[in-house]
């Protein structure tokens, strides 16, 4: 390696250090919690109709986030609350079918969430309540030695905007949240200097 690229990274090291001391995350989105969670696709969820055992049981949120239930067919559960979709059931029911029915929906099983980029096992994981952004990037086998450490970018199911966040345990994880952990500068710049300097070979330590 010339001594031109070995200068050119050191200073590029020094750079990224100073980037990371200035940042500052932006604060953390609110989590769900209990009666304020909005179901989505891949929800599984159990409707209780008290008195009538046939017209309930456990059943998933499509893709189109409807669930298809016994009598009443196809009812809208998607950006609900599990409070809304009972009211909804409810008046499904009673529009010719029970008189004052009464409903009870529970969520069995919380949609996954996705993490990619800078992890040892990006992928689908099974969300559970609480999960924090230091718990997801450990279940994906933790950072790889090229990760930014100190943030992440977490987009939530339904929308196209990424949110920088930083890891720490206040951070907490949604269900159907795609997580990007990235990679820092001084290696975006290496790798692309790699094939025009003849550095390919070197992968985690710049002597």
């Amino acid at each position: 390696m010339s001594g031109v690229v070995r200068i050119l990274l050191r200073a590029l090291a020094a750079f990224v250090l100073l980037g990371e001391i200035a940042f500052a995350a932006t604060p953390p989105a609110p989590a769900y919690e209990g009666a304020d969670y909005r179901l989505g696709t891949s929800d599984k969820i159990r409707v209780i109709v008290y008195g009538e055992t046939d017209l309930g049981g456990e059943f998933q949120v499509d893709a189109t986030g409807n669930v298809r239930l016994p009598l009443v067919g196809e009812v809208k559960a998607g950006g609900l609350t599990s409070h809304q979709l009972e009211q909804n059931i409810a008046a499904a029911l009673a529009a010719g079918y029970l008189n004052d029915p009464r409903v009870a929906v529970e969520v069995m099983t919380y949609r996954p969430f996705y993490i990619v980029g800078q992890v040892l096992k990006p992928g689908e994981y099974p969300y559970a309540v609480g999960l924090t952004a230091t718990s997801a990037v450990a279940l994906a086998g933790g950072f790889t030695p090229k990760a930014v450490e100190s943030t992440i970018y977490i987009r939530h199911q339904g929308e196209t905007r990424e949110h920088q966040v930083a890891v720490n345990e206040g951070v907490t994880i949604q269900p159907g949240d795609v997580v990007r952990v990235d990679s820092t500068a001084f290696w975006d710049v290496l790798d692309v200097l790699s094939p025009l300097t003849g550095i390919s070979s070197l992968r985690y330590v710049v002597p």
